[in-house]
C-alpha cells in the first residue's frame, strides 16, 4: 500500500475517510447485534398473566345486618370457590353461582351477633389465581322483639275462623317505629277485599276490612322483620306467616229489648234464643264484639272486676260452654240458674246467659272470630283495646291508625 502512495500530502485524507467507513460500519454492526440479541430475549420470556380481581360486599364488613345479601365478584376471571362460615358453629352459609360463575350471592339470612370468615378463590384461563379472605361481622341488638299471630294459626287450622276476626300480630316488645313496621306486614284476601291495619297499642296492631269477611275467604298473612329497626333499640327477631280460612257467617245479635239471641247463618236466621244480658248494675258493652277464647268451663271470679268477697254481688263459680266476648269479663255461657229471667229481664254482670241446652248449641257452632252483636243493652259501647272492639270505629277511623297506637 505505501508503495502506490506517491504523496504523503495527497493520499492521507483518502486513507482517513477509510478508515472512518471501517469504523462506522463497525459499530452499526455492533448496534445491529445488540438490537437483535434484545429482540431474542423478549420473544422467548412469555407477559406476566392477567390475575383475577375479587370484590366482597358490602364493602363494610363490620356492624352490617343480617338480612344484607353477601355478594363475591370476581373481575377477569371466574370463581371457583367461595365459603362462609360461622366461626362460633362451624355452619356454612349457604349460597349460588351465577353470571358464567363470576359472581356468588348468598342464599340466607345471617344471625345477629355473629363473626363470618368469608374465603374466596378465583382463576382465568391466563393462569391467573387469586384468593381472599374477609372478616365480616353483623349487628347485635340491645333487644329483639317477635311478632306473635292472634288467633295461633294451629289453634284453628281445622275450625277455620268468623267472619269478624281481626288479623293481630303481638309485638314481645313495644314497637317505636309504627309506620317502618306496617311496610313490613301483609294481607292478601282471596277473593280481594279491602282492610287495613290499625295500632291498638304499642305492642298489638290488628288488621281487618271494611266489612265482615266474606265467607271461604283464605287470608295469607306474613311479617318480614328478621333484621328490621322497630326503634328504641328493638330489632325483629324473625319473620312469621301463616295461612287462615274464615268459614260460613255466623252472627248473633243480642237484642237488649226482646231478650232474644238470634242467630243468622250466611244471612238466614237458624235459630233464636231466650237469653239475659247484664243487669242494670253491670250492663253488657253495646255493639259489636267477636269471640276470642271458647273453653268447657272457667271459674269466674267477680274480684277480677272489683266485686270481691264481703261485698255484695260477689261471686266465685264454675261454668260451662264459656266463650269469651271481650276483656272486660264479658262471655256467651251456659246459666241454668238464670234461665227464668232468660227472655225477660237482664239479671248477668254483662254475659250473654243462656240456658244449658242453647248454651251447647252455641258452644257446637259458633268458634273464634264469631261475632255477637249487642244492642239494646244500656252499656257504653265496646271499646276498641277491649279485645275484640275492632269493629267499634267506623271505617275512615280505622284507616287512620297505622301509624300511631289508639289512646285510651
Amino acid at each position: 500500500m505505501l508503495r502506490n502512495i506517491r504523496g504523503m500530502g495527497r493520499w492521507m485524507p483518502y486513507v482517513a475517510s477509510a478508515a472512518l467507513i471501517v469504523v462506522f460500519a463497525v459499530v452499526v454492526g455492533l448496534i445491529a447485534v445488540r438490537s437483535g440479541g434484545g429482540a431474542t430475549e423478549a420473544s422467548s420470556s412469555a407477559p406476566s398473566p392477567i390475575v383475577p380481581r375479587i370484590s366482597v360486599s358490602p364493602a363494610t364488613a363490620t356492624g352490617i345486618n343480617p338480612t344484607t345479601p353477601l355478594t363475591v365478584t370476581s373481575m377477569d376471571g371466574q370463581l371457583t370457590t367461595v365459603t362462609v362460615t360461622n366461626t362460633g358453629t362451624g355452619t356454612v352459609v349457604t349460597g349460588v353461582f351465577t353470571g358464567d360463575d363470576q359472581v356468588w350471592h348468598s342464599t340466607e339470612d345471617l344471625g345477629y351477633g355473629v363473626t363470618y370468615r368469608l374465603i374466596a378463590e378465583a382463576t382465568n384461563r391466563a393462569g391467573g389465581h387469586t384468593r381472599q379472605q374477609v372478616t365480616i361481622t353483623t349487628i347485635h341488638p340491645e333487644q329483639q322483639a317477635y311478632a306473635n299471630l292472634i288467633p295461633a294459626p294451629t289453634l284453628v287450622a281445622d275450625t277455620g275462623v268468623g267472619v269478624g276476626q281481626p288479623i293481630v300480630f303481638q309485638f314481645t316488645e313495644p314497637v317505636t317505629d309504627k309506620a317502618a313496621v306496617i311496610q313490613h306486614l301483609n294481607v292478601t284476601s282471596n277473593p280481594p277485599q279491602p282492610g287495613a291495619w290499625y295500632w291498638i297499642d304499642d305492642q298489638d296492631v290488628h288488621y281487618r276490612p271494611e266489612q265482615f269477611w266474606e265467607p271461604d275467604t283464605t287470608l295469607t298473612v306474613s311479617a318480614t322483620v328478621y333484621g328490621l329497626d322497630l326503634g328504641g333499640g328493638v330489632y325483629g327477631a324473625e319473620n312469621n306467616s301463616a295461612t287462615y280460612r274464615v268459614h260460613d257467617s255466623l252472627i248473633a245479635k243480642a237484642d237488649g229489648a226482646t231478650e232474644q239471641l238470634q242467630v243468622f247463618d250466611n244471612g238466614q236466621p237458624v235459630k233464636t234464643m231466650p237469653m239475659s244480658l247484664g243487669a242494670p248494675g253491670y250492663p253488657t258493652h253495646e255493639g259489636i264484639h267477636v269471640i276470642s277464647d271458647k273453653q268447657p268451663s272457667i271459674t269466674m271470679n267477680s274480684c277480677t272486676f272489683g266485686v270481691c268477697p264481703g261485698q255484695p254481688g260477689y261471686y266465685r263459680e264454675k261454668v260451662a260452654l264459656d266463650e269469651r266476648i271481650s276483656n272486660d269479663g264479658e262471655f256467651v255461657h251456659s246459666a241454668p240458674w238464670s234461665v227464668g229471667q232468660q227472655g225477660n229481664s237482664n239479671v248477668s254482670h254483662g254475659c250473654v246467659n243462656l240456658s244449658p241446652a242453647n248454651a251447647k248449641w252455641f258452644y257446637d257452632h259458633f268458634g273464634l272470630g264469631g261475632v255477637v252483636e249487642a244492642i239494646h243493652s244500656g252499656g257504653p259501647p265496646l271499646p276498641v283495646w277491649d279485645l275484640y272492639g275492632d269493629w267499634a270505629l267506623p271505617w275512615p277511623q280505622w284507616q287512620t291508625g297505622a301509624g300511631s297506637a289508639a289512646h285510651h
